[in-house]
């Protein structure tokens, strides 16, 4: 019973950000101190996979890993962008950093640390990956990871890609 309840709950949640067309004006801080406006967020007319994580997430950076993989690949096929964003609250967000550098993810790193993005798409769990076409449209949501999910991931892009 306790399976079906996370199921039919991981169904319900994972469709809210898809409900939005586009992710919303929210500003946010990267790793380097730079404010970000998340709704400006663009690649040049290329699809964008943005991955909500948190440094004490596993299945999250298994995720973020596997990306980091084939990422190489993806650009010169696709020209697709990922930008992660850390949902660790304020008092972890110094971890992310060291994180990020220490696992040579070359993904742009911005910080939700009062959930104000993650609340305002409706996102209740992590890893959440969202893909934004190369108008910056939300053509694609997902909750959770199973190794070899990033192919999914990537068959999405290529729908997009210029």
């Amino acid at each position: 019973m306790k399976k079906l309840i996370l199921v039919l709950l991981i169904v319900l949640t994972s469709g809210v950000a898809f409900s939005q067309n586009r992710l919303p004006s929210v500003q946010l801080k990267d790793i380097n101190g730079q404010t970000v406006d998340v709704s400006k967020l663009d690649n040049d007319g290329n699809p964008i996979i943005v991955s909500f994580f948190a440094t004490w997430c596993k299945p999250c950076q298994r995720e973020l890993q596997a990306i980091h993989e084939v990422y190489p690949d993806w650009q010169d096929e696709t020209g697709v962008k990922v930008v992660i964003i850390s949902t660790d609250q304020a008092q972890d967000a110094n971890k992310v950093k060291p994180l990020v550098d220490g696992k040579g993810w070359e993904y742009q790193c911005l910080l939700d640390p009062n959930s104000e993005l993650k609340r305002a798409l409706g996102i209740n769990m992590i890893p959440y990956v969202v893909i934004l076409d190369g108008e910056g449209n939300i053509v694609y949501n997902h909750v959770g990871y199973v190794d070899g999910g990033e192919e999914e991931l990537i068959e999405v892009v290529r729908k997009y890609a210029k």
